[in-house]
């Protein structure tokens, strides 16, 4: 049994917690519309009254730690190098295109914007970055961009921090001493050397999903050379139950893009997909447009959501099923039933009247709904929403179906367990890791920082020096992609150019120019990079043109992947009703034995929507930033349903410290999962689905930054490459220990306003 202790956790004895059996029979014993800000306020117990009445002390500034916030110093650090480091760095050497005319000369205080993109996790979105004498200071969305259409999400708004963090690395390093560029280039001469001897059969290459036209054709290019290298591709919050669903649906990888301005009926299965994941903004774009009552409110969409957790799309949801994660397979399968006319589908599940309503809804706006599978839910679920799209005639309407936006699609989780065993069995002779973390964030039961040591030459290209730099012999500082040339798709395929607006702080190199140091060419800048490429594209007088206005626009014109046509295969279609119906039917009688007990509960991982996967752990903005539903910042937390902590006894308090309301005090509990376990404090959540916790990735971090070094719980530890998303058999164990968190769901509700303004369509009409 592998155990990761709990930091700062402290057994308590105190009055005034949560009452969950007060919250609930408050809820029996009334009815209409409520509204309440939490638990405790619904429970109305004497202590959080107390706590209301003192909102604004008169000597809150005499309570023990009354300026903390978790270090006031530490992000004011960042934002004075912001301000600071940024004015002593210039202009990029290349020709870069403002994307509205520029003045003839620069004019201080004039803003100029410049488009770019950000590539997160196997995607990009289209950016608009303001500029003030050669230093980016905001950005925005980039209005032409598909996968923006203006709009930019909390990871692109911050990584404006992320440019000027004193924390990045930066020098190259060997075995933590300092080198130029020169030993490490005459490093990599003597390396090619040996493997080229041996068609490259130690060398392996290991990068996060690559997007980027440019750096495929590099990798290419370099395993060309020598046939028996390996690329592989991990990335921790990858695509692989999206890939593996459609594989199994049409035989073959293909990528799904949705039309959610003209779906009348969206179900949304287990999928953000309003918030999180390739697409959201967009997506939420033509959602909101379809969500006005004006000029016509029978043009309005409908919303069902089916999720084991809480999310920004299941509060917008105008029914809304809470299940666990295992058991939405079995309801998009029987849905699938459902569709396709087999009427006693699904009748004794639980859920059943409400499955057969969302049936009916669907049939009667065929062609003009949409089934939209999570990310993160099983490849089946995936398999059965695109029966779902298919028998109800969506395809070409809402769904459109093209070519993977990936350069090498390819199975991650199975590509980063063949590393490992070739690290394990010493044919990995010369690893070279291309961005990502993956000592921190790779599963578990893989052992990878173990393996890695294996190998005999490690170099790494990381914005940190963080946890797998700490293992590798050379680190190259990696540049931000504010400073670097690049290019990337969207998730329809558009292709944008990603310019820089400042030179390197840092020196770093991006992947384009250390990738060049293979080849004859080792100081290749990244324009000139970039350029050659997408010059041998469109060849011609015409060149510079279409390199300006590609600059220009942030969008390269006639790059998005058109729609294909797939089918689906005959087991899913001719052969559905029967080999399903049994299936169904016997999932549905498991169920009805009741759910299962504390020790049989399900684990749920999700990523973080502050800090994401742990990249964005050293960013004091997103540290910060309020998550979603529960309002904590600084800490994950084990999320579980109020009737599971009831059954559990789990509970906590809320108290006031410096002035502010905010300060939790909540129960810790051991979670055993696979043989490893790790303690972690509660967070109970209504809308949790009884039966499963939600852990989220990202914290627990050694090695990143002085703001992020310590904050959290790594849920990694208990995380297996069998069970990336969710496995059953989690048994948690109360500790008697506490531990506080930060959560601004308690502040400043003044002058009696409402919490929530909302009215029916009805309602609105009749106003």
């Amino acid at each position: 049994m592998i155990s990761v202790e709990c930091k700062h956790t402290k057994p308590t004895q105190y009055h005034g917690a949560l009452d969950l059996a007060a919250a609930r029979e408050k809820l029996r014993a009334s009815s209409g519309k409520q509204w309440w800000r939490s638990l405790e306020e619904l429970a109305g117990s004497p202590h959080f009254e107390e706590l209301l009445h003192r909102e604004f002390p008169r000597y809150a500034s005499e309570w023990a730690d009354a300026v903390s916030r978790r270090g006031f110093l530490k992000l004011m650090a960042a934002s004075l190098a912001l301000a600071g480091l940024s004015g002593c760095t210039g202009k990029p050497k290349e020709t870069i295109v403002p994307y509205a005319r520029a003045p003839e000369e620069l004019v201080p205080g004039k803003p100029l914007f410049f488009a770019t993109a950000m590539t997160l996790a196997g995607s990009a979105i289209g950016l608009l970055v303001e500029s003030h004498e050669g230093r980016p200071t905001k950005i925005e969305g980039n209005p032409d961009h598909p996968a923006s259409l203006g709009a930019t999400d909390v990871f692109s708004q911050a990584s404006l921090l992320t440019l000027y963090d004193p924390d990045r690395s930066q020098v190259l390093t060997y075995l933590g001493d300092i080198r130029p560029w020169a030993a490490l280039l005459a490093e990599i001469r003597v390396l090619l050397e040996r493997q080229r001897l041996r068609r490259g059969a130690g060398l392996r290459l290991l990068t996060e999903t690559v997007i980027s036209p440019t750096l495929a054709h590099q990798i290419r290019s370099l395993l060309s050379g020598f046939p028996e290298a390996r690329w592989h591709q991990y990335e921790p919050v990858s695509r692989d139950p999206v890939r593996e669903g459609s594989r199994q649906a049409f035989g073959r990888y293909v990528n799904t893009v949705y039309q959610v301005e003209k779906a009348d009926v969206i179900i949304a299965l287990d999928a953000d997909l309003l918030s999180s994941g390739p697409g959201c903004l967009r997506y939420a774009r033509q959602f909101a447009r379809r969500r006005r009552p004006q000029p016509d409110p029978a043009t309005m969409s409908r919303l069902y959501a089916v999720e084991c957790t809480p999310s920004n799309t299941g509060a917008m949801a105008d029914h809304r099923l809470p299940l666990r994660a295992s058991e939405i397979e079995t309801f998009t399968r029987t849905l699938a039933l459902a569709v396709r006319g087999v009427t006693e589908a699904g009748a004794l599940l639980p859920y059943a009247a409400w499955l057969g309503a969302l049936a009916r809804d669907l049939l009667r706006h065929g062609g003009r709904s949409v089934a939209i599978p999570g990310d993160y839910q099983s490849p089946g679920v995936h398999l059965w929403a695109h029966v779902v799209n298919h028998a109800l005639g969506n395809v070409g309407s809402t769904v459109i179906y093209t070519d993977p936006v990936e350069a090498e699609p390819v199975d991650q989780t199975a590509s980063l367990r063949e590393l490992v065993a070739d690290m394990d069995a010493g044919r990995a002779e010369w690893l070279i890791i291309l961005g990502g973390n993956p000592v921190y964030n790779t599963p578990a039961d893989l052992a990878f920082g173990e393996r890695l040591l294996k190998v005999p030459m490690r170099m790494h290209l990381s914005l940190y020096q963080d946890e797998t730099s700490a293992l590798c012999q050379w680190h190259i500082p990696e540049a931000h992609y504010l400073e670097a040339w690049s290019d990337t798709r969207a998730l329809d395929g558009t292709a944008s150019i990603v310019q820089p607006l400042i030179a390197p702080l840092y020196n770093g190199k991006s992947a384009h120019e250390f990738l060049a140091a293979f080849t004859s060419q080792p100081e290749r800048p990244g324009y000139d990079i970039v350029r050659e490429h997408w010059k041998t594209q469109r060849p011609g007088a015409e060149f510079e043109r279409f390199w300006r206005k590609s600059l220009n626009d942030g969008v390269i014109a006639g790059t998005a992947l058109p729609p294909i046509s797939v089918t689906l295969k005959p087991a899913w279609s001719s052969a559905l009703p029967i080999v399903s119906a049994v299936s169904a039917k016997a999932r549905a009688q498991e169920k009805a034995a009741g759910d299962p007990a504390p020790e049989g509960v399900e684990i749920v991982f999700r990523p973080d929507p502050a800090v994401f996967d742990g990249r964005f752990t050293n960013n004091g903005w997103l540290q910060e930033l309020p998550k979603p539903i529960t309002r904590l910042t600084w800490d994950n937390a084990a999320m579980v349903s109020p009737a599971t902590a009831q059954r559990l006894g789990l509970t906590y308090r809320i108290d006031s410290t410096g002035g502010e309301h905010g300060q939790v005090h909540a129960d810790v509990v051991e979670l055993s999962y696979r043989g490893r376990s790790l303690r972690v404090p509660v967070w109970i959540d209504p809308g949790q689905a009884d039966g499963c916790v939600t852990l989220h990735l990202g914290y627990g971090r050694t090695r990143a930054g002085h703001v992020g070094t310590g904050t959290g719980f790594n849920a990694y530890q208990l995380r297996t490459s069998a069970s990336p998303w969710f496995g059953s058999g989690l048994t948690l164990r109360k500790t008697g220990d506490r531990f506080p968190l930060a959560c601004v769901q308690f502040h400043h509700n003044m002058e009696g306003r409402a919490l929530v303004r909302a009215a029916t369509l009805e309602e609105f009409r009749r106003n």
